[in-house]
């Protein structure tokens, strides 16, 4: 497979990378272990050599099947997680509640030390900004990290441009994390220019609008309730009928390209920068073969600014939270 650079860190990446949180965690049934294990293994026979994960996924779940999984295949692969969540009194970090105390930082990285059997975190993120502790302290807390050898790269998740100069002055941003797909694309505006000026890369998440953009969802389609879709605005009825236009571009598109709409839609974020490095999820090795196949589709200029001028009269009906 391709590989990229994200920006001017010098870390190389498979050109698709995976994200591995719906593995252990974020909607049922999970995968079960030993298959989970088995199809990171194929993924890195594959190619795949950039992994995702997060202590918040599970919690520890995720990061205990990542660490286990590719331990074999140490200074091969690329794993990325996330600290900035507060534990809370069970000691369990809850999405929603940031949390990102120099302290805790250092605590969160010894941890996923352990659990990812790795020496260092080859890209530690922060996974949601805190407004209660300036950005300078955290990329400060990771600089002490990096210098002690127990982080290798810094990046940040949905942060905005501001933020992310500012951390970058303190300790170079090796990458962003953020949404990022035909029908999110807020990260144009001031995000993705930042990235360029400052040489970070871009890794997008949910790059399929979390499924939505496979063309295998309809308005019949249910959800579980450990789902995230079943109380996400974009996936009630109304709203995956309204959208439909924007997965009948995809389906015109695959048709002409030999492709299938998840295909076109990854193709689309790799032509938009040499530094951007998609991470969808998977769970079947028919569904990752098919989103690995989106680095095979070239679209030309022509198809590119066909794409944008039928997204520009789309109207994209829900919020994504």
């Amino acid at each position: 497979m391709e590989t990229r650079t994200l920006g001017n860190s010098g870390l190389y990446a498979s050109a698709l990378g995976l994200g591995c949180m719906r593995m252990t965690f974020g909607d049922a049934p999970i995968g079960d272990h030993q298959e989970m294990v088995s199809f990171l293994h194929a993924a890195v026979e594959r190619g795949v050599t950039f992994f995702d994960t997060a202590e918040v996924y599970g919690p520890f779940t995720n990061e205990l099947l990542v660490g286990e999984a590719l331990e074999p295949f140490k200074g091969q692969v690329i794993i990325a997680t996330k600290f900035g969540f507060d534990p809370g009194p069970g000691g369990k970090p809850t999405p929603g509640r940031p949390y990102s105390r120099p302290e805790r930082i250092k605590i969160v990285a010894e941890e996923s030390l352990k659990r990812l059997r790795v020496d260092a975190i080859d890209l530690f993120y922060q996974h949601r900004p805190d407004p209660q502790v300036p950005i300078e302290d955290v990329a400060g807390a990771v600089k002490e990290l990096i210098a002690e050898g127990k982080v290798k790269h810094f990046g940040l998740s949905e942060s905005d441009a501001p933020t992310i100069r500012r951390a970058h002055a303190v300790q170079p941003v090796a990458a962003i994390q953020s949404e990022y797909s035909m029908w999110w694309r807020n990260v144009e505006a001031g995000v993705l220019p930042t990235c360029e000026e400052l040489g970070i890369g871009f890794v997008p998440y949910s790059p399929l609008g979390r499924g939505y953009l496979t063309g295998k969802i309809d308005e019949n389609s249910t959800f579980d309730s450990s789902d995230i879709r079943s109380r996400n605005p974009r996936f009630t009825p109304e709203a995956i009928k309204a959208n439909r236009a924007v997965i009948d571009l995809l389906e015109r598109i695959a048709k002409e390209k030999g492709g299938t709409p998840a295909q076109i839609a990854l193709a689309w974020l790799l032509a938009q920068k040499p530094w951007i490095v998609p991470i969808p999820g998977s769970r079947k090795l028919e569904r990752l073969d098919e989103n690995l196949g989106a680095a095979s589709i070239h679209l030309s200029g022509a198809d590119l600014e066909e794409i944008d001028r039928v997204l520009a009269d789309i109207t994209v009906v829900g919020d994504r939270y």
